[in-house]
């Protein structure tokens, strides 16, 4: 199929979320991808665009060359200079055949032959959860970037529908290439998670969650649904979340301030890397019951650290966690409650959920994704 295209390619990416210490999901999406790609075609010449001064661990192969493109974009105005102005000249300076551009955004104004990686329409399905400025520039920019883009990536089957239906693209335009993990997410021994169990929990079980604290992101009816289970059953077990607060958090601090538990509920903040795969396994289950997600990869760090998953029965979630979770409606905190009661009381349940986690992971890995990347970039490029 595309034994009409050059062997060598000079491809640009726009790495900006290539921050250290602060990956997160479009961040860990780029980094994963582009570690395997480009260490699998020394041929090709890869151009890292970043938007600020970069780390040396982000330069992890000789066929890559940085280069830092002002002005720094993080709001809409400099988002606008920074793609519609830096990259185009950037692209035509380094005479770049294709441009990879993995964060919902990309050029409108170049030339150059362009894979847009989108990883959801959040900000179509929950306007509220974004500021007037951000939101703006999305309604105005996202359908311009979907028709712009040669062809689209994006990380579930859910997301694409999600494209087709909100722009009217043709499903032949979008390949799917779902989020992988990273090897750090693995059982741990008895010993350990006791250990663990001590330090946080005071040696009580504990439900988890993990990611921003964040309204779309559903903690405060996570924090009502955790309160009627402690005190339907008198359970020992706490909710540990594990996560930066970000803005509009007051139904959080509302809910968490009205729990008649609130003792047995820890908010950790953000925790570094390689204590988080060891807190996640150390659970009881994971709690996921985001009102909205374009992948949801804690559902797929749960898998691989073999522990039961509850989460909501909304977006791409469903997708994600084939048989391997209990699906409730986020809305509905009752609901919620009672699906950690089961969690809590039923060691057999427990089990058939992690048995079937282990057969859903099997769908996803980065190898599998970075080789639909590479094939799409090489599909578009001339």
């Amino acid at each position: 199929m595309f034994q009409h295209q050059p062997a060598t390619m000079r491809i640009a990416v726009n790495t900006r979320f290539l921050l250290k210490n602060q990956l997160e999901g479009m961040g860990w999406f780029t980094f994963e991808i582009l570690k395997i790609m480009v260490k699998q075609h020394p041929e090709d010449q890869f151009f890292f665009l970043f938007d600020r001064l970069y780390a040396a661990e982000f330069v992890f192969a000789p066929n890559i060359t940085p280069i830092v493109i002002p002005p720094p974009a993080r709001h809409p105005i400099l988002f606008y200079f920074w793609y519609e102005w830096a990259i185009p000249h950037a692209l035509k300076q380094y005479k770049i055949d294709v441009f990879l551009s993995p964060d919902n955004f990309c050029s409108i104004r170049t030339k150059v032959p362009t894979l847009l990686v989108v990883h959801d329409l959040a900000y179509v399905h929950f306007p509220q959860f974004l500021r007037l400025r951000e939101l703006l520039y999305y309604r105005y920019f996202m359908p311009k970037f979907v028709k712009r883009a040669n062809r689209i990536v994006t990380v579930s089957n859910f997301t694409k529908q999600d494209i087709v239906q909100q722009f009217g693209v043709s499903p032949e335009k979008i390949e799917v290439a779902y989020n992988g993990i990273r090897a750090m997410f693995q059982p741990i021994k008895e010993e350990e998670k006791i250990a663990f169990q001590e330090k946080y929990t005071e040696g009580c079980d504990y439900f988890f969650y993990v990611g921003a604290i964040h309204p779309r992101k559903n903690i405060h009816r996570l924090i009502e649904a955790f309160n009627k289970f402690k005190t339907n059953t008198n359970s020992t077990t706490k909710l540990v979340l594990a996560g930066r607060f970000r803005w509009q958090t007051n139904e959080v601090t509302l809910a968490f301030e009205k729990a008649t538990h609130k003792e047995d509920i820890l908010f950790l903040g953000y925790i570094e890397e390689e204590i988080l795969p060891k807190l996640m396994a150390a659970a009881l289950g994971l709690v996921y019951v985001s009102h909205f997600e374009g992948f949801g990869v804690p559902l797929l760090e749960a898998m691989y650290c073999e522990i039961p998953i509850i989460a909501a029965n909304t977006s791409s979630l469903p997708e994600v966690a084939g048989n391997a979770a209990l699906l409730v409606n986020p809305d509905d905190s009752i609901a919620i409650g009672e699906a950690m009661e089961r969690i809590d009381k039923a060691s057999p349940l427990r089990l058939a959920l992690i048995n079937e986690g282990k057969k859903q992971r099997e769908k996803f890995s980065w190898q599998a994704s970075a080789t639909t990347v590479y094939k799409a970039l090489q599909a578009i490029a001339k």
